[in-house]
């Protein structure tokens, strides 16, 4: 049985039951209540369109009493963005050096404190010389004793060589005293590497500095007798320039060659306590081989260090240029949702209400989000307030902002 309010008497059609889904449903249900054969299913109908009625009253009346919701927006940006690629680095010397002793003494005096800066060829330890001292006088007479000895079987040579053209001696005398004045020559020239070698030997006593550096922890004080080739009395770690280790992923490597061939690439050095870089360097080594357990490539920065900012040992956050992005859109990164779609933002449109945009972000950069698709310069995006916010609901803007002034703002109340 098809019903339908055009089946109505025209009584039902008219004022009495017209203008509400209700008043039509009372009337279908008078109608056919002298129709008995379709009461079960005309009593149905007739409770859905009450039911309908009433929902559509009660979300009518909830959307006119819905106030305006309280936000903070942004205005989406246009703007040359850097391509940067954020690790964490360690600082290591430039060069490190472990002062040792090459002769076994005892140390007589050290000429610098622990933690000082020394410069090359600075005066580090004395040794006691004494005994290397009179090995070189030793080693001296030797020389001097081997001269004469040799002066004398040379002369003897000669003689017996002029005897031998006379006939007067036999062959095995004259090779015997030739001989006998080569070893005596031979002598001395092991007598002047000996001399060498004392003279060596008391120039080890001293110890300098073979690069500007800040010394270490002292480990063997005035007094003590050091070994040769043992323990280091000292590290010297050079620490202007210095060098930061550290990796990023080996996608970037194609980038990072193809800038190194050019003009290098920039690197920023902060100290995670701070905000401000402590230095600017460059990259000056990629390794040969990616990590394959890690997907990374190890690269080294230099850096001036003037102020000695940086210290051996040290971490720090490690901002790697590699490109810029021209006229990138940027929003500020609290604009930014994540839904069971991915990232999404509240977009403000023209009659104030909002509507919610799937969007696809890119790199971060100092608070700001670059936005590659789903939001163009110059909208305006909701950056607080979005807990009660639904599509198409109606906002009350508190204050509107950059994305640069908001960051500033950001980073005004972290100092």
């Amino acid at each position: 049985m098809k019903l339908s309010l055009n089946s109505l008497p025209a009584a039902a059609r008219e004022s009495d039951y017209a203008g509400s889904p209700t008043s039509a449903a009372f009337a279908l249900v008078g109608v056919v209540s002298r129709r008995p054969l379709g009461l079960a299913c005309v009593m149905c109908m007739a409770v859905l369109l009450l039911l309908s009625a009433a929902c559509h009253q009660a979300n009518s009346k909830q959307s006119a009493a819905m106030p305006a919701v309280p936000v903070f927006v942004a205005q989406a940006e246009q703007r040359d963005v850097p391509i940067v690629v954020n690790a964490v680095g360690t600082i290591a010397p430039y060069s490190m050096v472990q002062i040792k002793t090459m002769v076994s003494a005892e140390i007589s005096k050290a000429f610098f404190k622990e933690g000082d800066f020394v410069k090359k060829g600075q005066l580090l330890f004395q040794l006691d010389p004494r005994s290397f001292e009179a090995d070189l006088l030793k080693a001296k007479g030797q020389l001097a004793k081997d001269k004469a000895t040799a002066v004398t079987a040379r002369a003897n040579a000669a003689r017996y060589a002029a005897l031998f053209k006379e006939g007067v001696i036999a062959r095995e005398q004259y090779e015997n005293m030739m001989s006998a004045a080569d070893q005596a020559e031979a002598a001395v020239l092991a007598d002047e590497g000996a001399v060498e070698s004392a003279r060596v030997n008391v120039t080890f006593t001293k110890i300098y500095s073979p690069i500007d550096g800040r010394t270490g922890n002292l480990q063997l004080y005035p007094g003590n007798v050091s070994k040769a080739n043992d323990l280091p009395l000292v590290t010297i770690n050079e620490v202007s320039p210095i060098y930061a280790s550290f990796a990023i992923p080996e996608q970037f490597l194609p980038e990072v060659k193809r800038q190194m061939a050019k003009a290098g690439l920039q690197v920023q050095a902060t100290i995670p306590s701070t905000e401000v870089p402590a230095d600017v360097g460059k990259v000056t080594f990629i390794d040969n081989t990616v990590d394959r357990t890690t997907g990374t490539i190890t690269l080294k920065a230099t850096f001036p260090n003037k102020d000695y900012k940086l210290w051996p040992g040290q971490f720090v956050t490690v901002v790697l240029t590699l490109n810029n992005r021209p006229n990138a859109t940027i929003v500020p990164s609290q604009a930014v949702q994540s839904g069971q779609q991915g990232p999404y933002m509240f977009v403000v449109k023209a009659d104030k209400t909002v509507e919610l945009r799937l969007v696809k972000l890119g790199q971060q950069y100092k608070g700001q989000l670059i936005v590659e698709q789903g939001v163009v310069p110059g909208e305006t995006v909701v950056t607080d307030g979005h807990i009660r916010l639904v599509p198409g609901s109606k906002v009350d803007i508190k204050r509107a902002e950059s994305p640069q002034a908001d960051s500033d703002s950001a980073q005004e109340k972290r100092s």
